[in-house]
């Protein structure tokens, strides 16, 4: 299964536990293709540079460096496709979640982001919550 998963909850996921850890140990695991382009892979970097996540990671005993690293590696990098914007879509910085998708032949979207889970889906594209997607993956949520 390809996802595109919102960049706070892939740092969600590597930093505490809980379903998006669940879920980007399915990706580490192999059980599930990350997707991401450039403008993602750039605001993950922002992410977990971000001085409120410097404890966290600090205590995780690694580096935002660290953390891009793998998730570089564990993605498939993909060009985002030009597309339009959803009239439903309130932040335009999701647009790079939904282009993602498009373009990388995603079977989901991933997200704790209420504005991207209202649209449902896009160009047939399900949004799921963590939980949801860990259920497709047969994985239930505890």
């Amino acid at each position: 299964m390809k996802l595109v998963v919102d960049t706070n909850l892939i740092a969600s996921g590597l930093l505490w536990r809980g379903k998006p850890a669940r879920l980007l140990r399915a990706i580490l695991d192999g059980r599930a293709r990350l997707v991401m382009s450039a403008p993602l892979l750039e605001e993950f970097d922002d992410v977990v540079s971000r001085a409120k996540l410097a404890a966290c990671i600090q205590a995780a005993q690694t580096s935002p460096e660290e953390l891009a690293a793998t998730i570089r590696g564990a993605c498939e990098a993909v060009a985002a496709a030009a597309i339009q914007a959803p009239p439903a879509l309130h932040d335009p910085d999701d647009l790079a979640v939904l282009a993602c998708a498009v373009s990388g032949g995603a079977d989901a979207i991933v997200t704790g982001d209420k504005d991207l889970l209202m649209l449902e889906s896009f160009e047939g594209i399900p949004i799921l919550k963590a939980r949801e997607a860990l259920e497709k993956l047969g994985m239930p949520a505890e």
